[in-house]
């Protein structure tokens, strides 16, 4: 089990601005209407009739200015008037809108489904005001990265750049990665949608969440059953459980390939290592530039969770989950976002970051590197595979495949419930990670320092004695002090792993196979004399969805549903493969 506070950090992200004390100062102090001209409770109206409320904070001139917009369901006023301040305070026009339902929106909010085109309602809007010259830059993370991106899919005229962080990518991380549900983002929904600002209250309340989590997952009832579980309606995140395939309903919200391939605008991600740092930046680059080839997109890729890969790190934050980084990656995000749309809305020189399209620290090293492509990050791969011979009390990786037909047996009970208090354990840097449900395979030790640049792959080939399950596969580096650092994980659906818009039931007792990628980057100098470890598990815990594999959908399943214990034999010839520099001097 990853640690609880590595994986909320999605979704702490967002309530760390909302902390409210008594005596602290308006979200516009009387220096703010000094210096700069603002603008509250803006309606605008969009074509459907609904409505959205901006906030717009500007340099006091009366000369046309560029516009960076930034449009969020956190209706934070502290936090959004801090955002258009700063945009303000470097010679921009700040501009602030609320979802529909928000803020002065007199509407019923409702996450994802409009956001596009309110985004791009906005954008028109502000395009016609005479204060602005014509130039709109837009931004966000989490979120917000995502209906930046949204906005995107109209192409509005006036929208000349976009920068996002850790960007959400409905059914690509959110709610769901590679089919497979979190808990921790069931309060999300509540707590950005039961009033007009945000929920904190019952957002933090982090008793009730462990609480309801323990409570279904001791009582094995339907994942769907969450909010009866809990007793107060969530009807957003029911209809997110609706759909638990990949289907039309999340694929409409996010762009789409023709609309990606007609987008000419400049594009910066910035994006993490670890936890929810990675979002799905990479999946929206890789998409750019396989309907686009000749699109201007950059990512920024560094060891940072998920509020870092949006604001960046720095002296007071430099640590991460046990693990120090090197000074290299205390990058300020904040500023390189106003070097950004200075070069691409104002002419100034590009960001000196930015050498080339994917733009990357290698932990461990201690310095950048830049590639034009995240397949060039790398030019050889190392293969691993998942073989029944011992290692001590683990197996082998081996870069030759076990001999034919030989293979190695998982076995988990899905209606075991003895686990449900086990602590979590696994930073990013630590003495012990999670092997629980799962099998551990571990090399022989690196004879050099080697660098590992880019995303994970492989491919499995297996036999069950059940429908479906849900695995995943953690990576570490076991360094000579016997620590671990954690490289890129992978989870999925077995049954969406191939196809995630179709779920394809496995045939018990048949070989299969399953040929993956990862989502998530790494870059790591992996140290001579360290091991690469592979721990290959089933997901049963109290904070994800339990597939039992019936062959039902997993949302109505109970554990009256698990039947005899699971049974995986993943076969000698299954491995994984990691991408390495070979030429790549490690310093």
């Amino acid at each position: 089990m990853l640690r609880t506070f590595a994986l909320l950090s999605l979704a702490i992200s967002a309530s760390a601005f909302t902390q409210a004390a008594a005596g602290i100062p308006p979200a516009i102090s009387d220096e703010d209407e000094r210096l700069y001209l603002v603008q509250r409770d803006l309606q605008v109206r969009t074509p459907d009739g609904a409505t959205i409320c901006a906030l717009v904070i500007r340099p006091r001139t009366t000369d046309p200015v560029p516009a960076i917009v930034e449009f969020t369901i956190y209706a934070d006023a502290r936090k959004l008037a801090s955002e258009a301040r700063l945009a303000a305070a470097h010679g921009y026009a700040g501009v602030v809108g609320l979802t529909r339902g928000k803020g002065c929106s007199p509407d019923e909010p409702v996450p994802f489904e409009q956001d596009g085109a309110d985004a791009d309602t906005l954008i028109d809007w502000v395009a016609r005001q005479p204060w602005n010259n014509g130039k709109i830059g837009m931004y966000g993370g989490s979120y917000g990265g995502f209906t930046t991106w949204a906005a995107t899919k109209r192409k509005p005229a006036a929208l000349k750049a976009i920068m996002v962080g850790a960007p959400e990518g409905p059914a690509i991380d959110t709610p769901s990665e590679n089919g497979v549900v979190w808990n921790f983002l069931y309060p999300w929904p509540l707590y950005t949608t039961n009033n007009k600002t945000l929920d904190d209250a019952s957002y933090a309340d982090a008793a009730r969440w462990n609480r309801l989590n323990r409570a279904w997952y001791i009582g094995g009832r339907a994942y769907r059953d969450l909010d009866k579980i809990d007793g107060v309606p969530n009807p957003y995140w029911d209809r997110w459980l609706s759909h638990p395939t990949y289907d039309t309903y999340w694929r409409d919200l996010a762009p789409t390939g023709p609309e990606l391939a007609s987008l000419d605008i400049p594009v910066l991600q910035t994006v993490g290592y670890f936890f929810g740092g990675p979002a799905a930046g990479t999946w929206y680059f890789k998409r750019h530039y396989q309907y686009r080839p000749n699109a201007q997109h950059y990512l920024v890729a560094g060891p940072w969770d998920h509020p870092m890969a949006q604001r960046g790190a720095g002296p007071a934050n430099d640590t991460l989950a046990g693990y120090k980084m090197d000074r290299s990656a205390l990058v300020d995000l904040v500023a390189l976002r106003f070097q950004w749309f200075d070069y691409t809305l104002r002419g100034a020189p590009k960001p000196a970051l930015l050498q080339d399209r994917v733009n990357y620290e290698m932990t461990g090293a201690d310095r950048w590197k830049h590639a034009p492509s995240i397949s060039a990050m790398s030019n050889g791969h190392l293969r691993f595979y998942l073989t029944n011979q011992r290692a001590g009390g683990n197996r082998r990786l081996s870069p030759v495949a076990g001999t034919t037909g030989s293979f190695t047996t998982l076995r988990v009970d899905m209606a075991d419930r003895g686990d449900v208090d086990r602590p979590a354990v696994g930073g990013v840097v630590d003495k012990e990670i999670d092997t629980a449900n799962g099998l551990t395979f571990i090399s022989a030790p690196f004879p050099e320092a080697t660098e590992m640049s880019g995303l994970p792959s492989g491919t499995l080939d297996f036999s069950t004695n059940k429908r479906d399950f849900d695995f995943e596969i953690d990576l570490y580096e076991m360094m000579p002090s016997g620590e671990y650092f954690m490289l890129a994980p992978y989870w999925a659906r077995a049954s969406q792993a191939i196809d995630p818009s179709t779920r394809r039931l496995l045939r018990p007792g048949r070989r299969n196979r399953i040929a993956f990628e990862g989502l998530r980057l790494m870059s790591r100098k992996v140290a001579k004399g360290s091991r690469l470890v592979a721990v290959v598990k089933i997901i049963k815990a109290s904070d994800r969805e339990i597939n039992y594999g019936s062959g039902k959908r997993v949302v109505d399943e109970t554990i009256a549903d698990a039947g005899s214990p699971l049974e995986v034999k993943w076969f000698g010839d299954s491995f994984v493969e990691l991408p390495v520099n070979r030429s790549s001097v490690a310093r």
